[in-house]
């Protein structure tokens, strides 16, 4: 085994999994919501009685505009912070008190935007994974040093 007491071996290993967790789980999100962005689908013009169908984006387009989580990336650390320590404490009903109070804090800006709603499911997703991965790690870690 090794010379150092065990306490600061877990502290380690607990600060380690703690740090992974915040730090991949931004650009690993970010990643996984780039690859599922799905192209715009073909649209319909209407004049008159009469429907057209648009294969391609008029060169004019009116600016889109593009809704933003506010205070997303803080949200993100904390909720994956917390649920890797869930993890690693081997209180899995924390982990469920960690998405419902990411959950319900969203609802109100989910509900009001549709649009916003499934890049919320994914980075979430994602997000949640990295952290679940990561404590999952640091737990294994934690029971192979006895």
């Amino acid at each position: 085994m090794s010379s150092w007491p065990d306490w600061i071996l877990v502290a380690i290993v607990v600060a380690l999994s703690l740090i992974a967790s915040a730090a991949l789980g931004s650009p690993i999100a970010s990643l996984v919501l780039r690859s599922a962005r799905v192209p715009e689908p073909p649209t319909i013009e209407v004049s008159g009685d009469a429907r057209t169908p648009v294969m391609r984006r008029r060169d004019d387009p009116a600016p889109a505009v593009r809704e933003v989580l506010r205070g997303g990336m803080w949200i993100g650390i904390l909720e994956r912070v917390g649920l890797t320590a869930a993890i690693l404490a081997g209180r899995f009903e924390l982990a469920a008190v960690v998405v419902a109070i990411k959950a319900l804090g969203r609802y109100p800006e989910i509900r009001e935007n549709p649009a916003v709603s499934e890049r919320f499911i994914i980075g979430t997703l994602a997000s949640l994974l990295v952290a679940a991965a990561c404590g999952a790690l640091g737990l294994a870690i934690l029971h192979t040093l006895g």
